[in-house]
C-alpha cells in the first residue's frame, strides 16, 4: 500500500511483534499466559523492514534523492548525513517512499549491519515513547529484558555502544523511524556513529533534527492516473478500465486531490465491482455531498486520516485551519487571513506556519501565500460551525471589497474614476501594485462574488463586482467576467434595485459579446436598456444602446449598429456627456469605415479624440485615434495612418493596454503592407504576434503568423 502504515491486526493465531523490533528473519511462537499485567503499545519491525509497498510509482525523483542520502559511496559521504526526514501530508506516500528506499539500499547491499524499522505512532492517541522504543530495540540488539539499565541516560548509552559494535563487526546499519509527530520520538533513537543512516517520516518537518529534509506533495497527474492502473492490475490483470477510459481516469485521479491514499482507496472500490466503469465513480464522487466519507474502503479513511492530524492541532491552530478552509478560492495570502478576527492579528503568521510544518498548508504561488489541499480543505469545512461559516463570509467580503474598491480607483483612467487620494484607506502606491493585487487575489475575488445569494452579502457582493469589473476587461479575463456580471444580477435581484439590475446586465453583455456569445451579449444588452428606460435612466440606457450597436457590428447588422448608435449619441449630446459621446463616436466610426464612409469615419473619430482629450483619458484616447489611423488608411493617407498608430502605440504601452498595443502593432503592418513597404510590414506583425501572446490571445497571434508566412510567400492569400 501507499500511504500511511495502518495498524497491524493480530488474529488468534497470529502473533504480534509490536512490542520487538528485530534484525534478519523472525520466527515466532504464542505463549499463552494469564498475566493482565499492561505495559502498552510498542513499536513494530517485521523482518528488519515490513513488505515492499506495492502499487508504488510516481515517486522517481524523490526515491533518488533518498537514495542519494543514503548512499555510503556519494562524493558527499564524508559529510555524514546522518539522518533524512520525509515529511507530508498524511495519506500522501511517505511510508512507502521510505521503505522503497530501504529495500533498494539494503537490495544493494550499503547497510551489512542490517535494517530496524520502528513504527512509532505519533499521531495516534497513545504515541510510542523514545524511551519505549529504545528498550524495544535494545532488546532487538539482544539485551534480556532483565538486564535493561533502570536509568534512560544508561538505555541509551548502551543502545549506541550496541551500535557502534555493529559498525566494527559488521558494518553500517538503516533505521526507519515511521510515524513520528516530533523530533523528541526520534532523537533519542539517533546513532553515536557515523556510518549509520536513519530515515525518518512525519506529518511534521521534524526541523530540530537537522536532518536533510524531501518534503513530499501530491503525485503528478500522469503519475496518479498510473497508480490507480496499477493498483487495478495488482488485483486482476485484466482490468483494463483505467486504459479503456484515460479521460474518466484523469478526473478520478483529480478528485482523490492525486493523493496516494485516496487513489489506493478508490481503485479498491472499483477492484470490489468489477462491472463498473470508471466514470461511474467519477459520477458519485462529483456528486457526493462529502468526498471524504466516500473515500473509505472499509479498511482505510480519509477521514481517519485526516482525524489523526487534526485531533493534535493545539485549538488555535485547528480553528484557524477551519477559518483558512472557508476563505474563497483556492489560495490566500496573509493579509485576509490576518482579517479574520476582525483586526490585524499578528499571530496569523505563527498559526500558518505551524499547520505548514505540520502540511496542513503548503505555501501558494507567492511567498506570503497559502494553499489547502482539496481533500485537507473539504475536511476541514466540514469541522466549521455556522456560526464560522458566517462570520468568514462577512469578513472575507469586507477585506475584498476594501481592497478592490482602492484598487478599481488606480485600474480606472477615465473622468469618472475616483481619485485615489479620495479613498479612506490607499494601500496601493501606484497602478502598477494595484495591478500586481488584482492579479494575486482575482480567483478569490471571482470566488467571492458566487456568494451572491447569501441576503446578508448581496450589497457587498454586488459593490464588489462593480469593482472588478474594469481589471477584469483591461486583463482580457472575458469568462471571469461573465461569471461576475452574473453574480451581480443576482446580488442586485436580492436587493430588490433595479438600476444596479441594470448596470449588471450591461456588463455581463460586455463579457458575454468579448466571449464570442454575440446572441447572449445582445439579450442582455436589451435587458438593460429595458430596465434603465423603465426607470427613467436615459443616459444609462444610451450606453446599453451603444454596446448593442458595437454587437450589431459583429453580426454585421451595420444598419442596426448606425441605429444605435445614433440613439446614445443624442441621448450624451442632449445630456453633455463628452466621454461617453467619444465612446460612441469611436465605435460609430468603426461601422462606417466597414461601410465603405471612409471619410465620414475619420471625421467622426477625429471627434472623438478631441473629446477624450478634453475629458482627460488618454488611454481611451489612444485607442481612438488606433481607429483613426485605419480610416485614414482606408482613405488613402498611409504616412498619416502610421503616424496616428505610433502615437497610440506609445501610449497603450505606457498603461499596460496589453491587447491594445497588440491590436495597433498588427494594423502598422497592415498598413505597411498597403504601402508596398513588406519588411516593415513583416516585422510589426512579428512583434503582434509577441505582444497577443504576452495578452493571452492566442487566436490572434496565429492570426499575426499567418501574415508573417503570407508576406514570405509561405502561406496563400486568402
Amino acid at each position: 500500500m501507499q500511504g500511511e502504515s495502518n495498524d497491524r491486526n493480530s488474529g488468534h493465531d497470529h502473533v504480534d511483534f509490536r512490542d520487538g523490533v528485530f534484525i534478519g528473519p523472525v520466527t515466532g511462537k504464542a505463549e499463552h499466559h494469564h498475566s493482565h499485567h499492561h505495559y502498552g503499545a510498542a513499536p513494530t519491525a517485521l523482518e528488519s523492514l515490513p513488505a515492499m509497498p506495492s502499487g508504488f510509482t510516481g515517486r522517481e525523483l524523490e526515491l533518488r534523492a533518498l537514495l542519494d542520502a543514503l548512499d555510503p559511496h556519494a562524493s558527499d559521504a564524508s559529510a555524514a548525513v546522518l539522518v533524512t526526514a520525509v515529511s507530508g501530508l498524511g495519506g500522501v506516500g511517505k511510508t512507502a517512499l521510505a521503505l522503497a528506499a530501504a529495500h533498494e539500499a539494503c537490495g544493494r547491499g550499503w547497510f551489512p549491519g542490517g535494517s530496524l524499522f520502528v513504527d512509532l505512532h505519533g499521531y495516534e492517541e497513545t504515541p510510542v515513547t523514545a524511551d519505549l522504543a529504545l528498550q524495544a530495540l535494545l532488546r532487538a540488539l539482544g539485551v534480556a529484558p532483565d538486564d535493561l539499565p533502570r536509568g534512560a541516560e544508561e538505555r541509551g548509552a548502551l543502545y549506541r555502544m550496541k551500535l557502534a559494535g555493529i559498525a566494527r563487526d559488521r558494518g553500517p546499519l538503516l533505521l526507519l523511524t515511521d510515524n513520528a509527530s516530533s523530533a523528541g520520538q526520534v532523537w533519542p533513537l539517533l546513532p553515536g556513529r557515523s556510518e549509520h543512516r536513519v530515515l525518518a517520516t512525519s506529518r511534521h518537518r521534524l526541523a530540530a533534527l537537522g536532518a536533510r529534509r524531501l518534503p513530499l506533495g501530491e503525485l503528478p497527474v500522469d503519475a496518479a492516473v498510473g497508480l490507480l492502473e496499477r493498483a487495478l492490475r495488482a488485483a486482476d490483470p485484466a482490468d483494463t478500465r483505467i486504459t479503456d477510459d484515460p479521460q474518466s481516469a484523469g478526473l478520478l485521479a483529480e478528485l482523490c486531490g492525486r493523493l496516494p491514499l485516496a487513489l489506493h482507496i478508490a481503485a479498491a472500490l472499483l477492484s470490489t465491482d468489477p462491472g463498473a466503469p470508471v466514470y461511474e465513480l467519477v459520477t458519485e464522487l462529483t456528486e457526493a455531498q462529502s468526498r471524504i466519507d466516500c473515500l473509505n474502503d472499509g479498511e482505510r479513511s480519509v477521514r481517519a486520516t485526516f482525524d489523526l492530524s487534526y485531533r493534535r492541532l493545539p485549538a488555535a491552530e485547528a480553528r484557524l485551519l477551519r477559518l483558512f478552509a472557508l476563505l474563497p478560492g483556492t489560495e490566500s495570502g496573509l493579509a485576509v487571513v490576518e482579517s479574520l478576527q476582525g483586526k490585524r492579528d499578528r499571530a496569523a503568521r505563527g498559526l500558518l506556519a505551524a499547520l505548514e510544518r505540520a502540511h496542513l498548508v503548503a505555501r501558494g504561488s507567492h511567498r506570503e501565500r497559502w494553499r489547502l489541499h482539496d481533500l485537507v480543505r473539504e475536511y476541514a469545512v466540514g469541522k466549521a460551525t455556522t456560526k464560522e461559516r458566517t462570520a468568514v463570509r462577512g469578513l472575507a467580503i469586507c477585506f475584498y471589497l476594501e481592497r478592490a474598491s482602492a484598487a478599481d480607483t488606480h485600474v480606472r483612467t477615465g473622468p469618472d474614476a475616483p481619485s485615489p487620494r479620495s479613498i479612506r484607506f490607499q494601500p496601493f502606491r501606484d497602478r502598477g501594485e494595484a495591478f500586481a493585487w488584482f492579479d494575486k487575489e482575482r480567483q478569490n475575488l471571482v470566488a467571492a462574488t458566487q456568494w451572491a445569494a447569501d441576503s446578508q452579502l448581496s450589497g457587498g457582493v454586488f459593490l464588489l463586482a462593480h469593482h472588478v469589473h474594469e481589471y477584469l476587461q483591461f486583463r482580457r479575463y472575458f469568462d471571469d467576467g461573465v461569471a461576475v456580471g452574473r453574480a451581480a444580477q443576482v446580488a442586485a435581484r436580492r436587493t430588490g434595485d433595479t438600476d444596479c439590475e441594470a448596470e449588471a446586465c450591461n456588463r455581463t453583455g460586455i463579457s458575454l459579446r468579448d466571449t464570442g456569445r454575440v446572441g447572449q451579449a445582445i439579450e442582455a444588452f436589451r435587458q438593460a436598456f429595458d430596465l434603465y428606460q423603465a426607470s427613467g435612466q436615459e443616459s444609462h440606457a444610451a450606453q446599453a444602446a451603444c454596446n448593442l450597436g458595437i454587437s450589431f457590428v459583429d453580426i454585421g447588422r451595420f444598419d442596426d449598429a448606425i441605429s444605435a448608435f445614433d440613439h446614445a449619441l443624442g441621448c450624451f449630446r442632449s445630456a453633455g456627456d463628452r466621454h461617453h459621446e467619444a465612446a460612441v463616436r469611436t465605435n460609430l466610426a468603426v461601422v462606417l469605415r466597414k461601410s465603405g464612409r471612409a471619410r465620414e469615419a475619420a471625421e467622426t473619430v477625429r471627434r472623438a479624440i478631441d473629446l477624450y482629450r478634453e475629458t482627460g483619458d488618454r488611454l481611451r484616447e489612444s485607442r481612438a485615434r488606433h481607429g483613426y489611423g485605419l480610416a485614414l488608411d482606408a482613405c488613402g493617407k498611409s504616412d498619416e495612418a502610421m503616424a496616428a498608430c505610433r502615437e497610440a502605440l506609445v501610449v497603450a504601452e505606457e498603461f499596460g493596454d496589453r491587447h491594445g498595443a497588440a491590436k495597433t502593432l498588427y494594423a502598422l503592418g497592415l498598413i505597411h503592407d498597403g504601402a508596398g513597404e513588406s519588411e516593415r510590414a513583416r516585422s510589426y506583425w512579428l512583434r503582434a504576434a509577441e505582444a497577443y501572446d504576452r495578452a493571452g490571445d492566442a487566436r490572434n497571434a496565429d492570426h499575426a503568423r499567418r501574415a508573417v508566412r503570407i508576406a514570405d510567400g509561405m502561406a496563400p492569400r486568402c
